[in-house]
């Protein structure tokens, strides 16, 4: 009885591996999906598991979680003193905007993030002389929040926290103090 068992799945055993592989192929979870012939679909597919047609869609998964991402910057304040400021990013996409991020490139966060932070936090940073970001840290960092928000949503980024995590100054005005 065993050995014709063994046997059967000897003849079968290829076949289940090749069947398994395909069916392995066809499925993905959270993607957008490239086809070959209409390049990248503007229809992002929600989590679960879903079928695809093999060679000829490709799904692009993205990680939807909210990783965080610390931004180093050397400005300027409007006094003229250098103040070194990290700034830490926690943000996810829109998945509604994910076949228009996937057109920036897999690195899209740092491309974006890194940009707009330094743009954002050296403007914001330049309305402010060294001593009133010290004093008014929370209305800087609030003001930086609200600046950053509103770019990276145009980019197809939800900012979940944005905080000023280092803060330090010029040697020239660190002496000063």
């Amino acid at each position: 009885m065993a050995p014709k068992v063994f046997e059967s799945i000897g003849k079968f055993g290829p076949a289940f591996a090749v069947a398994g592989g395909v069916v392995n192929s066809a499925l993905y979870n959270v993607a957008v999906i490239f086809d070959r012939f209409r390049g990248v679909q503007d229809i992002v597919v929600g989590e679960g598991t879903h079928f695809l047609i093999p060679w000829v869609q490709k799904p692009i998964i993205f990680d939807c979680h909210s990783p965080p991402r610390n931004v180093p910057v050397i400005t300027g304040s409007k006094d003229l003193q250098n103040v070194n400021i990290t700034l830490c990013i926690i943000f996810r996409p829109i998945v509604s905007q994910l076949p228009r991020i996937f057109s920036i490139g897999d690195d899209y966060d740092e491309r974006v993030l890194t940009s707009t932070t330094t743009k954002v936090l050296k403007s914001v940073v330049a309305s402010f002389d060294a001593g009133e970001v010290i004093t008014q840290r929370e209305l800087v960092s609030r003001q930086v929040n609200n600046d950053l928000t509103e770019r990276a949503a145009t980019f197809g980024l939800i900012l979940d926290d944005v905080s000023l995590t280092h803060l330090t100054f010029g040697k020239e005005f660190t002496e000063a103090l």
